[in-house]
């Protein structure tokens, strides 16, 4: 029993320490900060802390990442502050104040054992702002339908989605102390990517606008001295987030947790509070608040048929590109989750992913048997089957909809990450050994349990993964062509060195390549069709491919005006290896002519190099395909050519002549927006294009040899001689209109016979916009010297 004077002391403390905290902005007075929580903590029992989470903690969690609490601004338009003290860490480059951050938040630290220790006893609950969660869980929260079966659709709010004892009918999330922080520390690059927001920059094409938006954001394509600056940058908050993971996410057996359990961990077991149920806890609100939050699809096709729910977000949400800046953050939690399939390929009790992919009802790890809508998962599984879909879904969002004057560090940070995820093989302990350096020698040795001293190459144990994830190493390639194609003039450097590594990846195993192409084979045959018993092997796992096509690609696809290489069959087919118009093949056959005169157009010294690794490419090209592709390139000191700026765009032989035989093979209307065009008019005007074409009946081709069906009026007997004027007038405006609706309809039928469509897109070019500017403009000037004259 606390005494009330005891209670009193330890509230009035309590707003002392808040006080301090939020009067701290710099480096001393954090430090001071800091010091003066732990000390006050360490003096606390576990029943003593209410009054400090009640009133302090709300307040060092906003001082931490830099919220803003004041009550005056609008909680919507609430941005970070720059003295949020990771921010100050960061920016003064003061490894000491980061050192001291990063022991004050640390999951072996003071303030996580209070907090773990309050929520065994249940302490204090927090109200999380719905206006934080992720936008398609805002949207729910508006029906009290969809709000009833969000605990059931998505695990992360089970049991934690109450209804509002103030407003009644509204929802809201309660959540303990832990789940509170996580909530904030996952959200903190959520808000920092909104606030910062898409950064408008203006196509030029100059090599300081290539290595400021493209080279520093790729490993491996950049300079030492800018990776060092983007490494520093944000470094205490990759700290800080492998540090919760390597606590609280095992990546092995979930019975054998002995080793990955930290002293926390087993501080929190005897509060009863399952490591299983922790860990679920954590990858479901990094999945949901990094990787979904504004999908359109947020959760699988199955899953809320089941339910008989229908989300219409694809026309609140419309098709935006995630939330800029996660590339970097979900790169980490990515690595670290895979490193459970390192574990996991060793073992001769693999995971079976012939089975369809299923969202089943029942409990994760067999841990419980409420309600979770999440896949079933058993002992020993990776988490790999977590993280598929909503992770296809952000890198493909990213490539289909990243605007075309923006800066492209976040789709180069997404690309990094998708290369990564395409080789689980390659990861290896000196990859975590910067961020695992403050977490003891204990916990480094566990690392190099589940994780090799060298990057290993593609084995036979990795065929599980490949087989679960083939739409990475197959559809999501054709998407990035099309995103290739699309930017390939802002930087033709960067985006060859892009394509080539995808191609390197796939070429690097002859068993890696045979595999992903004998999976297309099947894909598109029929099991009696094959007489290779490996090809009728692969044959169970088609069905899982076709669906996972269908249901991780839901909504999305090219639009019209930005380079529709797959718009007709977007989810129905796997077309890499097709050698069709829209095939692999000639895609990136395409693309490396576009790459030579994109080259050879910039010049410079790297010319060689670069034309030297479009040979490389072409010849990881002919294994990838089985055949020759082109002849090879031609060095530049043979022939010197001076290229006219409307000749960027146009292909070229490798004979250095132009080749007047090879042409844009698509809908001409849906090709990718050039620099003489506005972007945004071109898409409006193709969209009024096809309104046009379908209203009149123009996307059918009528054959001219039909003979033509003539109308005929039916002449009542009872007719009567015309008098008058007014129905003199009347008969003459009837035949005038009926001579308009002839014409359009002999012009229609003309247009249909001939496969002529209307094609707006032309008055989109620039010259044509400057054209009817200056006509204007002349028009208004001699109007208004007309009036004062």
């Amino acid at each position: 029993m606390i005494s009330r004077g005891y209670a009193t002391d330890t509230q009035s403390k309590s707003s002392d320490i808040a006080a301090t905290i939020l009067a701290a902005s710099s480096p001393l007075q954090i430090l001071a900060a800091c010091d003066a929580v732990e000390s006050f903590l360490h003096k606390l029992t576990a029943d003593q802390t209410r009054w400090f989470f009640s009133i302090t903690f709300p307040t060092l969690i906003c001082k931490i990442f830099g919220f803003d609490e004041s009550s005056s601004a609008s909680a919507a338009v609430k941005s970070m502050s720059p003295s949020g003290w990771i921010d100050i860490a960061t920016l003064s480059n003061d490894t000491q104040l980061a050192g001291r951050i990063f022991s004050l938040l640390s999951p072996t630290g003071v303030l996580l054992s209070s907090i773990v220790a309050a929520d065994g006893l249940s302490l204090v609950k927090y109200v999380f702002p719905v206006e934080r969660l992720p936008e398609w869980v805002r949207h729910m929260l508006q029906n009290e339908r969809d709000s009833l079966v969000l605990s059931d659709l998505c695990p992360l709010f089970k049991n934690r989605l109450k209804e509002d004892s103030v407003k009644g009918s509204s929802f809201q999330v309660q959540l303990n102390v832990f789940e509170y922080y996580m909530f904030w520390f996952v959200y903190y690059p959520v808000c920092r990517g909104n606030s910062e927001g898409p950064q408008t920059v203006s196509v030029r094409r100059s090599r300081r606008f290539r290595l400021e938006n493209w080279a520093y954001s790729i490993p491996g394509l950049s300079s030492t001295k800018r990776g060092m600056e983007q490494k520093n940058e944000g470094d205490l908050y990759m700290r800080l987030l492998y540090a919760y993971l390597r606590a609280y996410v095992p990546v092995a057996d979930m019975k054998a947790h002995q080793p990955y359990r930290s002293s926390l961990l087993h501080y929190s077991f005897s509060y009863e509070t399952p490591i299983v149920e922790k860990a679920e806890f954590m990858v479901n609100t990094l999945i949901y608040f990094w990787l979904v939050d504004n999908d359109f699809s947020p959760l699988p096709v199955n899953l809320c048929k089941s339910f008989g729910v229908t989300f219409p977000f694809r026309s609140v949400l419309g098709e935006i590109p995630p939330t800029s800046g996660l590339g970097e953050v979900v790169n980490v939690c990515v690595k670290y989750l895979n490193l459970s399939s390192i574990a996991s390929s060793d073992k001769t009790d693999q995971v079976d992913y012939t089975e369809s992919p299923k969202w089943k009802v029942g409990g994760t790890f067999g841990a419980s048997q409420s309600r979770n809508a999440v896949p079933v998962m058993d002992s020993g599984n990776s988490w790999n089957s977590w993280i598929q879909r909503p992770l296809y879904r952000f890198i493909l969002r990213t490539f289909l909809y990243c605007p075309m004057e923006s800066s492209i560090k976040n789709a180069s940070q997404v690309f990094t990450l998708w290369v990564s995820y395409l080789e689980p093989w390659s990861i290896s302990m000196e990859e975590f050994v910067e961020l695992d350096a403050d977490l003891g020698k204990s916990n480094r040795g566990t690392l190099k349990e589940v994780t090799p001293s060298t990057p290993q190459g593609y084995t036979s144990s990795w065929q599980v993964f490949v087989l679960a994830n083939y739409l990475y190493y197959s559809a999501l390639v054709m998407h990035f062509i099309g995103f290739a194609h699309k930017f390939l003039h802002t930087d033709p450097e960067v985006i060859v060195k892009m394509v080539s590594k995808v191609i390197t990846i796939l070429t690097s195993s002859a068993e890696l390549m045979d595999l992903i192409k004998n999976v297309d084979i099947v894909f598109h045959s029929k099991p009696a069709g094959s007489s290779k018993s490996m090809l009728n092997a692969l044959h169970r796992y088609v069905p899982a491919i076709r669906e996972q096509l269908q249901d991780w690609e839901d909504g999305l696809s090219e639009t019209d005006a930005d380079g529709s290489f797959l718009h007709e069959n977007w989810n129905k087919d796997l077309r890499l290896f097709s050698d069709g118009e829209d095939g692999g093949q000639k895609l990136l056959q395409l693309f490396v002519l576009r790459a030579e005169s994109e080259l050879q157009s910039i010049g410079g010294e790297n010319l060689s190099p670069n034309l030297q690794r479009l040979d490389r490419m072409k010849s990881e090209l002919c294994q990838l395909f089985g055949g020759p592709i082109m002849k090879s390139m031609t060095t530049p000191e043979t022939v010197q050519f001076e290229y006219l700026r409307d000749e960027i765009f146009k292909p070229r032989s490798f004979t250095n002549r132009a080749m007047i035989d090879i042409k844009y093979k698509g809908d001409w209307m849906k090709r990718p927006i050039s620099d003489d065009e506005i972007g945004w008019l071109a898409k409006v005007l193709v969209k009024l294009s096809g309104w046009l074409n379908e209203s009149l009946g123009l996307n059918q081709v009528e054959s001219s040899q039909e003979s033509p069906v003539w109308s005929y009026v039916d002449v009542s007997s009872d007719a009567r001689s015309v008098c008058g004027p007014m129905e003199m007038i009347k008969v003459v405006l009837c035949s005038f209109i009926s001579w308009l609706l002839m014409l359009r309809g002999a012009g229609v039928r003309f247009m249909r016979e001939h496969g002529i469509r209307v094609n707006l897109r032309i008055l989109a070019s620039k010259k044509v916009v400057v054209v009817l500017l200056v006509i204007a403009a002349f028009s208004l000037l001699r109007r208004a010297f007309l009036g004062v004259g």
